[in-house]
């Protein structure tokens, strides 16, 4: 890590000597800077250094497929209900293809197989939408990449904690969500560029680039393999370890429904505008969603990682009341016809949820899954967000085209999100009663209660580390196995060590 970051400080400073003083304070600060971010870099474990690349490349297709698929076809003269009819039968195809991923994972599939076979469909969904000009091609298309994204999801979330150790999973899904922030507003912002240039179905074939790629880098390094079941162990059974999870996965139900609007209704009535406010050319309605997608990019990170030393509930409640602040401020946009402000305005707090919702909703999934059912529970996980990109879209649609404004849809989301707000306590009391079992039991191995890994941040006071907010219990194969900072078998880890 010292290395290149002292290399890079040592080049910058025998450059500035050679050049005048101005130059040379320049160039000193961008050899600092670099240094910097070659450290921050370098911090992280090699396997999940790839894994975020990966991610990267894949988002950097899939954000301008996703966020612009809409404008494509609203060129085409589809109906709002046509379009948003396409994107939820795609979210449909991806449910099966999550759950068949999840199982193999837990037999011990290799993480890549299943984001090779989704680079594949991928590429040929892509393929018929860059030609499809009727209805039937554009669903024969988004099935295709509805299968894909059940088929990838799953496998790239479950690869994180298996490739983060030795630092703590929390850091891993806040890196990996910046990785995943960063290729989507590239994407999109090149979606939006091609949309000015008047050849927006180019982001198909950028998707399609991005995908080689991926599969260059998969055959190059593959992604980690999951922990094969012992035989003795036997399956668990299903309501011994579902039941803690029900909270969280009705919370992401509710939470991911804002980001398939964000890419099926928000595009559309954009350009279709509202009471007041005037509608805007596809090229401008490109730029205001790539804004909230920028500043996700760049909240993602910090927001993140204060949160990984945060319970999950904090995250969860912010994430919740901001997607109601922003839904809200949506909403009240068609009333002016200076309305534009108050959308601009709304791209801030949405962004803020987001940011919060996507690496504290995973990392709870994770503490509160068996290690060797986390593949079927991550699967679930990623079945919420089929299940929001299935009815929101459609709901979506069928309201814009009956009142032809999105007052009600927005305010009937911002409702939404505030009446789900209970629901985060109560994953805080299953957090809590697992903890105490754990506690109770002198921190054994835990096994025969299926294994799960107790990961918790609760702030607190004179807790057994010494440290606020510093409790943190693992049951694993290695009984009593509570250093901090200890990596577990299968790239697990414990959120004891500091940040």
């Amino acid at each position: 890590m010292g290395g290149p970051g002292e290399s890079a400080v040592t080049a910058g400073d025998q450059s500035g000597g050679d050049s005048s003083g101005g130059e040379s304070s320049g160039g000193e600060a961008v050899a600092r800077l670099a240094a910097r971010a070659q450290t921050w870099w370098f911090q992280f474990p090699v396997p999940l250094r790839d894994l975020a690349r990966i991610r990267l490349i894949a988002m950097l297709g899939a954000g301008g497929v996703a966020y612009m698929t809409p404008m494509v076809f609203h060129q085409e003269a589809f109906s709002a209900s046509s379009v948003t009819e396409g994107l939820a039968l795609a979210a449909l195809a991806g449910t099966g293809g999550r759950l068949l991923s999840g199982v193999l994972l837990d037999r011990g599939l290799s993480c890549s197989l299943p984001v090779l076979l989704a680079c594949l469909s991928a590429m040929l969904g892509d393929t018929l939408l860059f030609h499809a000009e009727g209805f039937g091609g554009f669903v024969a298309g988004q099935l295709l990449l509805g299968i894909a994204m059940g088929l990838y999801w799953p496998a790239i979330e479950l690869a994180v904690p298996l490739a983060c150790a030795p630092i703590p999973s929390a850091r891993g899904f806040a890196l990996v969500r910046s990785a995943d922030a960063l290729g989507v507003v590239s994407g999109a912002l090149i979606g939006a560029l091609l949309a000015a240039l008047g050849r927006l179905r180019g982001i198909y074939l950028l998707d399609i680039a991005c995908l080689l790629m991926v599969l260059a880098l998969l055959w190059r390094r593959p992604l980690p393999q999951t922990r094969r079941r012992r035989a003795q162990e036997g399956p668990s059974a299903l309501g011994s370890w579902l039941p803690p999870l029900l909270p969280i996965l009705a919370v992401t139900v509710l939470a991911t429904a804002i980001p398939a609007l964000m890419q099926s209704a928000l595009p559309l009535d954009l350009v279709r505008g509202g009471l007041q406010r005037s509608p805007l050319p596809e090229s401008l309605g490109a730029l205001t969603i790539g804004l909230q997608l920028a500043l996700l990019m760049l909240i993602q990170w910090p927001v993140g990682q204060a949160l990984a030393k945060r319970p999950v509930g904090a995250g969860l409640t912010l994430s919740l009341g901001s997607f109601a602040v922003g839904c809200s401020l949506l909403a009240a946009s068609a009333f002016s016809s200076r309305g534009m402000v108050l959308m601009l305005l709304a791209q801030l707090p949405l962004a803020l949820g987001e940011a919060a919702f996507l690496p504290t909703a995973t990392q709870a999934v994770v503490e509160l899954s068996p290690r060797r059912h986390q593949g079927l529970a991550i699967a679930l996980f990623s079945q919420c967000f089929a299940i929001s990109a299935f009815t929101a879209p459609l709901l979506a649609g069928q309201l814009l085209d009956l009142q032809r404004h999105g007052v009600g849809l927005w305010l009937g989301m911002g409702a939404l999100c505030a009446a789900g707000l209970p629901l985060v306590g109560l994953v805080e009391r299953f957090q809590r009663r697992n903890l105490l079992q754990v506690l109770s039991s002198g921190g054994g191995d835990l096994e025969g209660e299926g294994g799960r890994q107790i990961l918790y941040r609760f702030d607190t006071t004179g807790d057994a580390k010494g440290e606020s907010g510093g409790i943190s219990t693992a049951g694993d194969d290695q009984p009593g196995s509570s250093k901090a900072g200890g990596s577990q078998p299968g790239g697990q880890d414990q959120d004891s060590q500091r940040s």
